[in-house]
């Protein structure tokens, strides 16, 4: 007769792998879900009871991953920013020309901001939440700010962009670019890749310092005279 134990896939307890693992797709799922009502709705108009009701779970079960709606919103805030910090990391890491890094991060921006946690970094208003994670918002949107002037910056210093001032240029271009958070829509006639390629293109094109090699051109051909010799 077989002396073994009772299998561990028998047991009635869920591996603690799993159990979190199980817990963190709810967690996630609550976030998908109240990102996209908040931005749908507006967050004062959304509320925790419409996202149970799409969830399919009941009101109180949210609180077993969130304390509550604005701890909800800054979530949602917090996984948009930190999508920024990796790409800016990465592009740091990488080195490169002013204008190289600057292009790398219109791009990334760009993208970044037709997702939902994207547009939450420009759609929801810090004031809404607690003074200490405004604090944090504040902070991070003036970290952004200052990577982009730095980039345009490094750029004029190595030739790569012609003299402008930092500062506005970089208001300029982050205003177009938070601009896309507001009015992307994922049917629309263009993707995500399409519009962030063609904003790289548009906010860079009159910064990029043009090549000053010259042609070399062709000696004109000596004209034959057309009178005889004499």
């Amino acid at each position: 007769m077989d002396a073994r134990g009772p299998s561990s896939d028998s047991s009635p307890w869920m591996p603690f792998e799993s159990r979190r693992r199980a817990r963190d797709e709810k967690r996630d799922a609550v976030l998908r879900t109240a990102v996209h009502l908040f931005l749908e709705q507006g967050y004062h108009r959304a509320t925790l009871n419409e996202v149970a009701e799409r969830l399919n779970i009941t009101k109180p079960a949210l609180y077993n991953y969130f304390r509550g709606k604005e701890d909800i919103l800054f979530e949602c805030w917090a996984l948009g920013q930190e999508r920024v910090d990796d790409f800016i990391a990465g592009i740091d890491a990488a080195g490169g020309t002013g204008l190289n890094k600057l292009r790398k991060l219109i791009r990334a921006y760009a993208e970044v901001m037709t997702t939902d946690y994207g547009a939450s970094l420009v759609r929801f208003d810090p004031r809404d939440l607690t003074e200490k994670n405004s604090r944090v918002v504040r902070a991070a949107k003036r970290s952004i700010d200052r990577t982009f002037r730095k980039y345009i910056a490094d750029g004029i210093a190595d030739g790569s962009i012609g003299p402008c001032d930092p500062k506005m240029t970089a208001f300029v271009i982050a205003g177009s670019l938070n601009w896309i958070g507001h009015w992307f829509q994922r049917d629309g006639a263009m993707s995500a890749e399409a519009i962030a390629g063609e904003f790289t293109e548009r906010l860079t094109e009159g910064l990029a310092v043009k090549s000053t090699r010259r042609v070399a051109s062709t000696p004109a051909k000596r004209k034959k005279s057309s009178g005889g010799t004499r």
